[in-house]
């Protein structure tokens, strides 16, 4: 799909009557992060997941941009499909995009999931930290970003007895580019504080977070569902920044009732 003048990879499924739900993936992945719940939601709910732009098999990478793109992608998603009002799914990045999607067009949306996110903008530490990573991988390469990656997102014991996990994990990683992820970190580190409109979220809203996090930690989420009206809070142990991933049974438990609700 042409939206804002990239080429965005869009997958589709489930009946054309079924509740819109659109999947956001986290950085620096791809849309396959959500196969597992992409094959669990098609049956009933109308599913739509995308590869951002810089990201997977999407356009982009080469051209500078703002976070606040990828919510205009995701608005021109949204219209080319022709949906109105949809359930946002966001992990991690994708949870930054959908936050502020929320502020931006709270209208639009049905229902909100946030995965191991947090509303918070990044302090002068996380810029630096952003800046120091796009320099990494602009001189190392993808794969020694990946592998100085993977220890932060995923659990001890997911690296050490996950092995088809932590090569899915590898494998997103490599399906970016330098350019895309350096491009990726300069967006995020400029993106907005979304802490002070939590309040006026007023659609049901779900909050997962990994119990081993270290990247996006419990307390985030917790601070976000204190601060969002009526949300409800998921703690997965065994699970660090991709519980979808690492616990996918207990990620589904939480996530396929709040849907069918939503």
């Amino acid at each position: 799909m042409r939206v804002n003048g990239v080429d965005l990879l869009v997958r589709t499924g489930g009946p054309a009557g079924g509740t819109p739900v659109v999947l956001l993936h986290g950085f620096p992945f791809d849309h396959t992060l959500w196969d597992g719940e992409f094959a669990a939601l098609e049956g009933q709910f109308r599913v739509a997941a995308c590869d951002l732009r810089a990201h997977g098999r999407s356009g982009g990478a080469g051209t500078p941009f703002a976070f606040e793109d990828l919510v205009d992608d995701l608005l021109g998603v949204l219209d080319g499909l022709g949906i109105d009002r949809a359930v946002v799914v966001g992990l991690s990045m994708g949870g930054y995009a959908a936050l502020r999607f929320a502020e931006r067009e709270p209208g639009r949306l049905r229902a909100l999931v946030l995965a191991d996110t947090k509303s918070a903008a990044d302090t002068d530490e996380g810029r630096l930290a952003r800046a120091a990573g796009a320099r990494k991988v602009r001189e190392s390469g993808v794969a020694a970003f990946a592998e100085g990656f993977l220890p932060k997102a995923l659990a001890k014991r997911t690296l050490e007895s996950r092995p088809a996990v932590v090569a899915k994990v590898r494998g997103m990683i490599l399906g970016c580019t330098a350019a895309g992820i350096a491009g990726t970190l300069v967006a995020m580190a400029g993106r907005t504080d979304t802490t002070a409109t939590l309040g006026r979220i007023r659609v049901p809203t779900l909050v997962v977070v990994g119990a081993e996090d270290a990247l996006t930690p419990p307390a985030d989420a917790r601070a976000l569902a204190a601060a969002i009206p009526g949300a409800r809070l998921v703690e997965i142990p065994g699970a660090a920044h991709l519980p979808n991933l690492e616990e996918p049974e207990a990620f589904r438990a939480a996530l396929l009732p709040f849907l069918r609700g939503a």
